[in-house]
């Protein structure tokens, strides 16, 4: 879904009060605990997340989950052990009402490409 909002205040105020807001609360926190530092910002329509004068986060409440797009997931985490049953593509992590954000790994993915930022690799897709 897309959210006409000009600031991440807006974004936050547009999502309805259900399952996908928690969610993306719960990721939201997650991001801004482990990189104090970060800019959130609205970036295509949706909040991104800017460290170093790049993007390297997204999140956003779609229908039927909440996507975490993080550039190429396989870069971040080549084994795939952190993402491991979760709904993966190349460069997003979906969260449906049924996945726990705290029953999986993620804050652990989160904290890689972080790490990964802050010394210069690059995991763009």
């Amino acid at each position: 879904m897309q959210y006409d909002a000009e600031t991440p205040d807006d974004y936050l105020e547009q999502l309805d009060d259900d399952w996908r807001r928690q969610k993306l609360l719960q990721l939201r926190g997650l991001i801004k605990s482990i990189a104090p530092s970060i800019d959130e910002q609205i970036h295509y329509k949706m909040l991104g997340y800017k460290l170093d004068g790049d993007f390297v986060f997204h999140l956003n409440a779609q229908r039927h989950y909440v996507s975490f797009y993080a550039g190429d997931t396989a870069r971040i985490d080549p084994q795939g052990e952190l993402l491991r049953g979760l709904s993966t593509g190349k460069g997003c992590v979906r969260f449906t009402k049924t996945k726990s954000v705290e029953d999986s790994r993620i804050e652990e993915f989160i904290q890689r490409a972080v790490s990964l930022k802050l010394s210069g690799e690059d995991f763009e897709c």
